[in-house]
């Protein structure tokens, strides 16, 4: 067992791989005066900057305002994996959104990854995007559970091919002896999703909309036009947008009460070299295995082994973060045993209690997104989309996700970690079995 410290934050990038091959440095204003718009956006990430952009994209004039840095949070920190879906087992909620609400949930899981593809096509954003993904297997159950995958794709029309691979064939795409077979798809993929975010930043200022970093949010303000205060200025709005997940801290409490910071790491090697790198993921796919404490990896653009993990409720990173991810990345790969690690980061991101991204309305033109559970990078972008449609009053994909309902953490403030940290000991015994 490792020991755990705080995760080490500042108001500028954690010391990533992403932020030190970022595209630009963002240097956007802090917000100092009173300004008016339509819509403002809280939260620099993912969720925040594409429902700005796609506001900005449908005429709004919109502001977005970031307590830190343009993809300062779990979007500038993530594994870069693009994973298409929707939350997880929306069967689940069918007596609230029907069997049409279902479908449309699965249907906006495959529509999620387009919508990356537009944006890096529309604004030739230079962000490494690569498609390609396995599933791998680490048991027989596991193998069965692809399987059931694979004909799941089919029977909701997926057009994206799911393929079945044994142990010999995903050697094509993953070469370690740790893994029975795989799931490979072409749907799924990677990327660089700082310098994603960043260019969708610049895609709304492109389209007149407004940008401010260093500017934290302290207060809302409701009211046929909604005030939003920081620490120097303030915007009166029509709309309200909250987009801050696992980091918006206990601004809103009742959005507080429902997610759950829990912290993930990723390392990243030296540039290896490429007869190294075509020996270990010569199909350059991303890869992930089922487990509940899963690891997750890929190549970056310049040959670095990404390897991440370490999922745990605490919110905590083990004191020897290195030490740790260097052993489970050597458990895949022992040709990495020694390998120079240059970069280590944790971050948070938001666990919901049902696994499901949280959108609803805390007002009628005030509205919220959040607890993406791990799962975000292609979602984030649904999610914005169908939040902007709501805000242009397209709002029946909106009112299907905002129907399910989002309870509170058991638990309370003091509770809620052990309690979810219990749960997640069970899980990871089951995964042993």
């Amino acid at each position: 067992m490792f020991g755990l410290r705080k995760l080490e934050e500042s108001t500028e990038h954690t010391g990533s791989y992403y932020a030190a091959s970022a595209n630009w440095a963002t240097d956007y204003p802090r917000l100092e005066v009173d300004l008016n718009c339509d819509v403002v956006v809280v939260g620099g990430g993912f969720s925040g900057v594409n429902t700005a952009l796609e506001l900005a994209e449908r005429g709004f004039d919109v502001i977005l305002l970031e307590a830190n840095r343009i993809s300062w949070g779990a979007t500038g920190r993530n594994g870069g994996q693009i994973i298409g879906g929707i939350g997880h087992d929306p069967e689940r909620f069918i007596k609230k959104i029907g069997e049409a609400g279902v479908n449309a949930i699965y249907q906006m899981g495959v529509e999620a990854r387009d919508i990356i593809r537009e944006r890096v096509a529309t604004y030739g954003i230079d962000c490494d995007l690569k498609w390609g993904y396995c599933d791998v297997a680490l048991k027989p159950r596991h193998m069965k559970q692809f399987a059931e995958w694979q004909e799941f794709e089919k029977s909701i029309g997926n057009p994206h091919t799911y393929t079945l691979l044994d142990r010999d064939e995903l050697r094509e795409y993953v070469r370690s002896d740790r893994y029975l077979g795989g799931l490979y798809n072409n749907a799924n993929g990677h990327i660089q999703p700082l310098n994603l975010c960043i260019g969708e930043a610049k895609a709304i200022e492109s389209l007149g909309g407004k940008i401010f970093e260093q500017s934290r949010v302290i207060n809302l303000e409701h009211g046929d036009r909604a005030k939003v205060r920081t620490e120097h200025g303030c915007v009166s709005a029509k709309q309200v947008v909250f987009a801050g997940n696992a980091y918006l801290g206990g601004l809103i409490p009742k959005l507080a009460s429902r997610v759950l910071p829990s912290s993930s790491s990723v390392i990243a090697t030296e540039p290896l070299p490429e007869e190294l790198a075509q020996e270990l993921v010569p199909g350059d796919v991303a890869v992930c295995d089922p487990r509940t404490a899963l690891d997750y990896f890929r190549l970056s653009a310049d040959k670095r082994m990404l390897f991440g993990g370490l999922s745990n409720y605490t919110g905590m990173e083990p004191k020897n973060l290195e030490t740790v991810m260097r052993r489970k990345m050597a458990a895949v790969f022992p040709q990495l045993a020694d390998v120079r690690i240059e970069y280590a980061w944790s971050g948070w991101l938001g666990i919901g209690l049902n696994r499901m991204p949280q959108l609803g309305r805390l007002a009628d033109n005030v509205a919220y997104i959040q607890a993406y559970s791990g799962h975000g990078v292609a979602p984030t972008h649904m999610m914005a989309r169908i939040t902007a449609e709501m805000i242009a009053r397209e709002s029946k994909r909106f009112d299907i996700m905002a129907a399910i309902n989002h309870w509170p953490f058991p638990g309370g403030k003091l509770l809620r970690r052990p309690a979810l940290a219990i749960g997640m000991a069970y899980y990871k015994a089951l995964d042993a079995l």
